[in-house]
């Protein structure tokens, strides 16, 4: 018999995470459209190009898509497998590891965006262009940092699902 109670309390950190990450995209979403915001944005490139779309759309989406609905999707995932197979979940250390690889890396990640897609931007508008790119080296060496991590919170929620589904199909003899 699968303890429903112990699983429950472990996704309750995705909803929560996922509710957090929602709020901040919807205050991301409104700011990013009062007028002087706006004005700023598209005067450093957004959402087509230059640094104002780090901002918006990159993080505005991400924060979004990967931390609200992701982080939801993978807590409804891990919660519906056991319930419809009636059996565990592969591992439940995977779960673990799958929230806290997803959301430190989506927190950086979104970081990242907003920070130099301000500093960026201030530096186009205020400053020279080698100043720009130059600054532009880090973010060209952070981002993919914090994107593998959030990356490698979805392969092992590929591979904790994949796992479970194969032991699943095994047990029943197809």
């Amino acid at each position: 018999m699968i303890d429903y109670k112990a699983e429950e309390q472990r996704l309750l950190k995705f909803l929560l995470t996922s509710g957090a990450f929602f709020f901040i995209g919807t205050v991301h979403g409104v700011l990013q459209v009062v007028r002087p915001i706006r004005a700023y944005l598209d005067s450093i490139g957004s959402p087509y190009g230059g640094p104002g779309h780090m901002i918006d759309p990159l993080a505005h989406a991400h924060i979004n898509v990967v931390g609200g609905v992701v982080l939801l999707l993978m807590a409804a995932t891990y919660y519906l497998f056991p319930r419809i197979t009636n059996k565990p979940l592969w591992s439940y250390k995977l779960v673990e590891h799958t929230y806290w690889w997803t959301t430190i890396g989506m927190i950086g990640f979104y970081t990242t965006l907003l920070i130099f897609g301000f500093w960026e931007g201030h530096l186009m508008l205020n400053a020279t262009m080698e100043e720009m790119a130059e600054v532009h080296k880090y973010y060209a060496r952070i981002i993919p940092i914090v994107a593998n991590i959030m990356g490698v919170g979805f392969w092992i929620y590929f591979f904790n699902i994949f796992m479970t589904y194969r032991k699943v199909k095994k047990e029943r003899g197809q």
